[in-house]
């Protein structure tokens, strides 16, 4: 070996006292003169390659680990064996080796030796088995306790352990306390991919939970709810394709664990917003059968999950979390990259002692300034893309993704990558783009061809339908006209400039309402304030800006109530109202719209706007529904039919509002509430609330759009914009209608139209205008 091994005290499990170092029979493989590819294979000899990134050690042992006694609890220590092997390296920074006899299902997992030094970032600690970071599958759960913390650590009164940052290291062995990497093998090819590869004018993305969406859906049989497999039963995609979805958003899958205060309250992070493995599926999600079977059967239910719905017609993305990793903060666990190598991995702030930098809120942030950290997400993409067949991703606090030295940078060469990988370049790439660091708010901000969510858009419409209602009740001046009418053109503020300009066009504008993070719609319109009381940190999590508005009551009806008591009856009505208005800016606006699972339905999680520790029915979607929810889906659903059917409504490109190359109309049109064409005085008029678009249709023969806008607290006559000989004006929808259906009295054409207090209208002109 290139280095020597430094004097570690070696532990078998649970043996308190040094014991003889003892080698296997088996050398190490030769060194090579190139550089391994990360991670264990199996070889066509029964055996297997290992590689793993550890720059810093001197010594790296690849541990083999058996179940000798299955009756055994499966974090006592004596139920494993464990069989080391002395791996080669450093060849640049990665050490190797290769193992013959060994099958697919293997444990395993990696004592890394070297320097103690957490003042200089350094932490490698063998007395804890870490995981292996390309693990394709994992086994057992982890147990929070001093074992799994790197340094000597002590137990706070409300029962999770914190070590210091900057003490010795703790001696115990984790390897019974800590999930086992598993040995994957040669998988057979996906099934042919046959992507729906939907053009972005056309994408409807639906953000939905694994677990959550199925769990309480009763004509799905009981093994599968919650599972991969019920993702793909019929009941979903049938509701997905009725609702007119082209676009399936998961929170993340990856294999994740929960952080040591929530499992220290009976809590876990159910969102799985905190990453063991970057390559793994999170088991918890596959059927029992699967689970029962191992690692390649988890994984195959979810590539079986990705084919269904690709023959339904429905692209899969996921939600990924590269920007940091489920280990937290210095003084917490000590699983895989702090123990591998720290220094790398880890952003730190460039000071003495050494401390982490905290760009993501969590405790630790990846350190995208390292070629490998980069490798090791390029890496995961692509074999979620290939293997698994995903279309896209959604990168969570993309910003410290895109972090260089000096801050964030949009030729970062993550981002280049991501624009010219043969592999990823093509899939769709949606940045959620802030973090919170300095300098972390950057939408608008990313290289095409990735799209990014717009929190413009969403702050617009709910200040417009919402805030600025709530604010003129009590007197105030009613404001966001202007900057709705904006995030309703395609937000050409954000995404237009560029070189060439308006190159992204509006597409790469995710519009939303809702996420999975905040108020759900029922919620955004019940109430004014938060109420996370649940999630046991006295109600101090989640956001206290979230432009809501509970009509005059906090809370939806109590039971035994209904809508028609006293004094429901005077709310309920405009809080159903405020949900159609919010539904109809994000499904008609120009960009993607991105509708959250369970809006559609009328779903609230009782107030609570960070439900992220909440597996059980506050998040969960529930099926059955009343009159009323049925009327939101049908809603839901025709509103998403006329963004289908009309090409008004998908525009691929921003507006110019004056005709186009070979055209004789402008593309856009904004009026008046007298039929007049606004002009910058009329825009400028303080307290203006009404407001006419009109969207020409593109190519002969499709419909012009109108939407025609009230968002004051008075009833308004609108006369409709003339037509000089064109198909006259029809109206189609209206927001104060419970159902989309088009009352008798309201069929035919219009010239003017009278909007009630916050409203939406939508009004067709069908046929050939005039050449």
């Amino acid at each position: 070996m290139s280095q020597s091994r430094r004097a570690e005290p070696q532990r078998a499990p649970g043996d308190p006292v040094p014991r003889p170092v003892v080698r296997p029979l088996i050398r190490p493989s030769a060194r090579r003169s190139h550089v391994p590819p990360l991670g264990v294979y199996v070889t066509p000899d029964g055996g297997i390659d290992a590689a793993v990134l550890a720059s810093h050690a001197t010594a790296v042992d690849l541990c083999l680990i058996d179940v000798t006694d299955p009756a055994l609890d499966e974090h006592d220590p004596a139920r494993y064996r464990e069989r080391r092997f002395e791996m080669v390296g450093p060849v640049y920074g990665v050490w190797h080796t290769h193992v013959p006899d060994v099958a697919p299902g293997q444990r395993y997992g990696f004592r890394v030796y070297g320097p103690w030094e957490p003042r200089a970032g350094m932490r490698h600690n063998p007395a804890k088995l870490l995981v292996d970071p390309y693990a394709r599958g994992f086994a057992g759960r982890l147990r929070y306790g001093p074992e799994v913390v790197g340094s000597v650590s002590t137990e706070r009164e409300d029962g999770w352990w914190l070590g210091d940052p900057y003490g010795a290291p703790d001696e115990t062995d984790s390897l019974a306390y800590v999930p086992h990497s598993v040995v994957v093998g040669q998988l057979p090819p996906p099934p042919p991919l046959t992507r729906p590869r939907v053009p972005w004018a056309e994408t409807v993305v639906y953000e939905a939970h694994v677990r959550g969406l199925t769990m309480l859906r009763e004509d799905i049989p009981e093994e599968l709810r919650g599972t991969y497999a019920g993702m793909a039963h019929p009941a979903v995609v049938e509701h997905l394709k009725s609702l007119g979805v082209t676009t399936l958003e998961l929170l993340p899958i990856h294999k994740s664990v929960a952080e040591p205060r929530l499992a220290a309250h009976g809590l876990t992070n159910y969102w799985g917003y905190s990453t063991l493995g970057f390559f793994a599926p999170n088991a918890a999600y596959a059927t029992r059968a699967a689970q029962e079977q191992g690692a390649e059967a988890v994984l195959d239910e979810v590539r079986g999950m990705v084919h269904l719905l690709h023959e339904a017609g429905i692209e899969v993305l996921l939600d990924v979390v590269y920007n940091h990793t489920c280990e937290g903060g210095d003084d917490s666990l000590h699983l895989a990259w702090r123990g591998l190598d720290n220094p790398v991995y880890y952003l730190h702030d460039g000071a003495s002692p050494a401390a982490l930098a905290d760009v993501t809120g969590t405790g630790n942030s990846l350190d995208f300034r390292r070629p490998r950290v980069i490798q090791l997400a390029l890496d995961s993409l692509r074999y979620w893309a290939q293997t698994v067949g995903v279309d896209g991703y959604r990168f969570d606090l993309a910003v410290t993704l895109g972090r260089g030295n000096v801050g964030f940078d949009p030729d970062h060469p993550f981002l280049v990558a991501l624009q010219t990988d043969p592999v990823l370049s093509g899939l769709k790439l949606i940045m959620e783009p802030w973090d919170v660091g300095p300098g972390g708010w950057q939408t608008g901000s990313f290289p095409p061809p990735m799209a990014e969510w717009n929190d413009r858009f969403r702050d617009a419409a709910r200040g417009f339908w919402l805030d600025a209602p709530k604010q003129g009740v009590r007197g105030q001046e009613m404001r966001g006209l202007r900057d709705l009418a904006t995030r309703l053109a395609g937000s050409a503020d954000l995404f237009g400039p560029g070189d060439p300009p308006l190159v992204r066009g509006p597409v790469a504008s995710v519009n939303y309402v809702t996420a999975h993070d905040g108020f759900t719609l029922a919620d955004l319109v019940a109430y004014d304030h938060k109420h996370n009381e649940a999630n046991g940190e006295d109600n101090r999590d989640g956001s206290d800006n979230n432009l809501s508005w509970n009509h005059g009551i906090e809370g939806h009806t109590s039971s035994g109530d209904d809508a028609t008591t006293d004094p429901w009856q005077a709310i309920v009505p405009p809080r159903r109202k405020s949900q159609r208005n919010l539904l109809a800016t994000l499904l008609l606006a120009a960009g993607t719209p991105m509708l959250t699972a369970g809006d559609e339905l009328g779903r609230s999680q009782g107030g609570n706007n960070n439900a992220y520790v909440q597996d059980n029915e506050t998040s969960w979607i529930r099926w059955a529904l009343d009159d009323a929810a049925t009327d939101l889906l049908e809603t839901t659903r025709y509103l998403l039919a006329l963004r289908r059917e009309h090409p008004a409504l998908r525009a691929d490109s921003f507006y110019l509002g004056s005709p186009r190359p070979y055209e004789t109309d402008p593309d856009l049109l904004w009026y008046s509430e007298t039929g007049a064409p606004m002009e910058v005085d009329t825009w400028n008029q303080p307290g203006r609330r009404v407001l006419q678009m009109l969207r020409p249709g593109p190519s002969a023969g499709d419909a012009d759009v109108l939407l025609v806008l009230n968002g004051g607290l008075d009833d308004v006559e609108m006369t409709l914009p003339p037509r000089d000989g064109a198909a006259p004006w029809e109206l189609v929808w209206d927001s104060a209608w419970d159902a989309p259906e088009v009352p008798a009295d309201e069929r035919g054409p219009r010239t003017s139209v009278t909007l009630d207090a916050l409203n939406i209208n939508v009004l067709l002109s069908r046929g050939d205008r005039p050449g």
